[in-house]
């Protein structure tokens, strides 16, 4: 059969035997379409044959076409359903899938044995490097021996030199010494050669300038040393290493290409570790607070790794959000580092230095701190050893501030005093006295004996485990019993000598001088015991005993200095204030250059007031010191928000379960740092469940505007303790109505706070009975009600009184009177014994037979 060709389809024959092709079974032509007002069209069309299948005689389908006739001989397609040419395309095809099998086999073995061969060379290079870089270091060694072989010969060489110049110079002088004798004895020589020869060979012989002496001459100059001293010319050439040790013997350094062979070395090392997969285990630093960026980057890892592994630990963060140390260390173990925690206080290491040697300590001056009751001659006593009269400077009589001075004894002994208040508010001043002395005198008034602040200053010097001297004061005036004080003392477990204890009791007067020789000699002999010694030769450290503010001088501290010595010029940290010393004043107020141990001064140089009690350090950076004082500084900051927050929550409970709390805004300004803590400390102790002082604010100096305007914005008073408002502050506080309070002695101040606490206390309401009444009838009056005809039986009964309504003895009505008449008329009051009339407000059910109780409420102030 061959193929033919229709007019437009194609049909699916066999072209050759066996060979299974597709005709079209759709048959295509043209045809001429006419249409109305003479148009035509020739339009494509298309004939679809049917295409039918049947079962021929083997039992195989067959294709026939609409006349039934078969198109395609099924029976030459073979048992596997495939003709002849199919079955070679697939063969085909299955040949070439082989080869191209075949082919990949092949390449992925070259490429192995290329990688091998690649590898082989690689180690075989890294071999010869390595060998290169062993000879290299080998020769450098070599060389370098070299080098110091023939430095060692060339000293060997230039000490023989020394030594042989030596020689011939010491020669040279010897020839010389000997020339002037040589000379005389050829002179004599030549006289008795002359005086023989007669008077013609008597002749002097005639030297010229050039000739006969001049060998002598030469043979007694000394031999010229070498150019330049030992410095001789050099021999050969100049090489690298004599240029770098040159004549002082300087030792050699690493050329810049060795240090960076070794870097490179480094890198190639690293580089390797890496190929090799092994884990470069690191220490990480990790702070109290780090952010997950900072802490893969000290890790060395991808922050998406860490964020990963924090995931599984079950925390989600960021990597701009900051950890704790805690879970930064489980992520540091996780990855199998190792972790350095550090601490933010840490920076405070600086201020901790070593303990000083034996041999470095030397004898200083004891420090002595006078303490007792009020108004018992402390400030007295001080000023007849010092030859001054510091108490007449004080307000009212007593001292409110801690007073350093130094005396020096007529023996050349100088002994350092800390004068501490006696009120009862200045407790915490009294206990910072004992902590930084190292006697202390307890002064008791021989007419006034032992009294709470006595024995307040006894359990401070115990807990300080400071010896104390007892000076029984006031001994002076008629009639008083110093043997009483003594056995004061025993009911404070304080035995003195003459009853056989440990504690020296001396009787004096501050006012006739007796017996103070003998308390000094006390005061030494107690040193002596003591063994008082101090470092002097290093940065000083001591202790802030007062603080203030003045004006023109800024924030003054006055430090004790307890080890070394501290120098204009120094750099400090004192507690939460930095600074650097401007100036040093003496307790006579004289300037001074240096103060060593157990040395009070003035410092005047801080950045801000500190606290008084607070330790002072002298650092070397000024930096570090900085560092230290913001870090205090912002903790302290912290620790206030805190306290107040949890105030201010418990004040919200408190005030939910009893009622509002009343509270007196106050702010306070100082001359020194220990009152404003003394008054704060007492303003607190006044504090109930109904009233209480709320401190706004309080510091050191003057009253300034910021404090009028904060105390206007609540409503407070502001307090000035030994210090006045500028004239500023003071216009603002007439415009805005603010009170200003001025004091000079503190229970002056303390007496107000508690008259004005007790203002805001909500009186006492008191009740006050005035009589009983019975009701012996009851008239119901139109527009009126109820109205109880009562007969007064005790007391009375007043017009507007409270009344409560008795009916078998059970209280069944409380409210006010509404009327009270006698016949017609309106009275304020009824007496025991008469007739009235009376109704209640909002109440008719009274009946005959009721007892009314009258009364009246009174309100009393209450006080603290």
């Amino acid at each position: 059969m061959s193929e033919t060709k229709d007019d437009g389809g194609k049909k699916l024959t066999l072209g050759k035997p066996g060979r299974l092709e597709l005709k079209k079974t759709v048959e295509t032509g043209q045809v001429k379409q006419s249409f109305s007002h003479g148009r035509s069209k020739t339009v494509t069309v298309e004939v679809k044959k049917k295409r039918t299948f049947e079962r021929g005689k083997s039992g195989r389908m067959r294709a026939v076409d609409a006349n039934g006739n078969p198109t395609t001989d099924m029976d030459a397609i073979g048992p596997d359903g495939l003709s002849e040419t199919e079955r070679q395309r697939r063969l085909k095809a299955l040949a070439g899938a082989a080869q191209e099998e075949e082919r990949l086999k092949r390449e992925k073995a070259e490429a192995e044995e290329r990688a091998k061969e690649a590898a082989k060379r690689r180690a075989e290079e890294e071999e010869a490097r390595k060998e290169a870089e062993a000879k290299a270091e080998l020769a450098q060694k070599e060389e370098e021996a070299k080098l110091a072989a023939e430095m060692e010969a060339k000293r060997k060489a230039e000490a023989e030199a020394a030594k042989q110049l030596e020689a011939e110079e010491k020669k040279a002088a010897a020839a010389k010494k000997e020339a002037p004798r040589q000379a005389d004895a050829k002179a004599g020589k030549a006289a008795a050669a002359a005086a023989d020869a007669g008077p013609a060979a008597a002749k002097p012989k005639i030297k010229s300038k050039a000739g006969g002496d001049a060998d002598a001459k030469k043979a007694a100059q000394p031999a010229r040393p070498a150019r330049g001293g030992d410095q001789r010319r050099r021999q050969g050439k100049l090489t690298i290493s004599q240029a770098l040790d040159g004549d002082e013997g300087m030792p050699r350094v690493r050329s810049m290409a060795a240090i960076k062979r070794a870097r490179e070395k480094e890198k190639q090392q690293a580089r390797e570790r890496r190929a090799r997969g092994e884990k470069v285990i690191r220490e990480v630093t990790v702070p109290e607070a780090i952010t997950v960026a900072d802490l893969a980057n000290r890790m060395a890892e991808r922050v998406g790794d860490v964020i990963k592994t924090m995931m599984k630990l079950g925390v989600m963060a960021t990597q701009n959000q900051s950890i704790d140390a805690d879970t930064a260390e489980l992520v540091v173990e996780e990855f199998g580092h190792k972790i350095v925690r550090v601490s933010e206080s840490d920076v405070e290491d600086v201020l901790k230095t070593a303990d000083d040697r034996e041999e470095d300590l030397k004898a200083r001056a004891p420090v002595v701190t006078v303490m007792g009751h009020v108004d018992h001659g402390k400030t007295s006593l001080l000023d007849a050893l010092r030859k001054t009269d510091v108490a007449a400077g004080e307000a009212g009589g007593i001292t409110q501030h801690i007073g350093a001075y130094q005396v020096k004894l007529s023996s050349g002994d100088e002994i350092t005093f800390l004068d501490t208040p006696g009120h009862a508010a200045f407790t915490q001043m009294r206990m910072r006295g004992a902590q930084v002395t190292d006697i202390v005198i307890l002064i008791v008034a021989a007419d006034d004996g032992i009294q709470p602040q006595t024995r307040e200053v006894i359990a401070h010097a115990k807990a300080a485990e400071v010896p104390i001297i007892v000076a029984v004061n006031k001994c002076d005036k008629p009639g008083v019993d110093p043997y009483r004080v003594r056995t004061q003392l025993l009911e404070e477990e304080l035995v003195p000598e003459e009853m056989g204890g440990d504690v020296q009791v001396i009787d004096i007067s501050a006012k006739t001088g007796m017996n103070l020789d003998k308390l000094e000699e006390s005061i030494l002999l107690q040193a002596e015991m003591l063994e008082l010694t101090a470092n002097p030769n290093r940065a000083a450290e001591g202790a802030v005993v007062e603080a203030k503010l003045e004006k023109g001088r800024g924030s003054v501290a006055t430090v004790l200095v307890q080890r070394g010595t501290l120098r204009v010029g120094d750099v400090f940290v004192a507690g939460a204030e930095s600074g650097r010393v401007r100036a040093l004043l003496d307790d006579r107020g004289r300037n001074v250059t240096e103060a060593g141990p157990s040395v009070p001064v003035e410092v005047l140089g801080l950045q801000g007031t500190p606290q008084a009690g607070d330790e002072f350090v002298v650092t070397e950076d000024e930096s570090k010191a900085r560092e230290i004082a913001e870090y205090r500084q912002r903790k302290a900051k912290e620790a206030a928000q805190v306290v107040a927050g949890r105030g201010t929550l418990e004040q919200m409970f408190s005030q939910i379960k009893a009622g509002e709390v009343k509270e007196l805004p106050i702010v306070i300004k100082t001359d020194v740092q220990g009152s404003l803590e003394a008054i704060v400390a007492s303003l607190d102790k006044m504090a109930t469940d109904e009233v209480k002082v709320r401190v706004l604010h309080g510091a050191v100096g003057g009253i300034t505007e910021s404090d009028i305007t904060l105390a206007a914005s609540t409503g407070g008073i502001v307090v000035g303790f030994n210090v006045r408002a500028n004239p500023q502050a003071r216009d603002l506080a007439r415009r805005d109505g603010v009170d200003i309070r001025y004091y000079s002695v503190i229970y002056d101040l303390i007496d107000d706070a508690k008259k004005i606490l007790g203002g805001l206390l909500a009186p006492e309401v008191r009740e006050k009975f005035l009589g009983y009444a019975e009701i012996r009838d009851v008239f119901n009056i139109t527009k009126v009600g109820k109205v109880g005809g009562c007969y007064v039986t005790e007391g009375m009964v007043k017009r507007g009184a409270k009344v409560r309504l008795l009916r078998d003895d059970v209280v069944i009505h409380e409210g006010a009177l509404k009327t009270l008449k006698r016949f017609k008329d309106d009275v304020r009051e009824v007496q025991s014994g008469y007739e009235c009339g009376m109704a209640f407000e909002n109440y008719d059910d009274i009946k005959a037979g009721d007892v009314i109780e009258a009364f009246e409420i009174e309100e009393v102030a209450r006080e603290l």
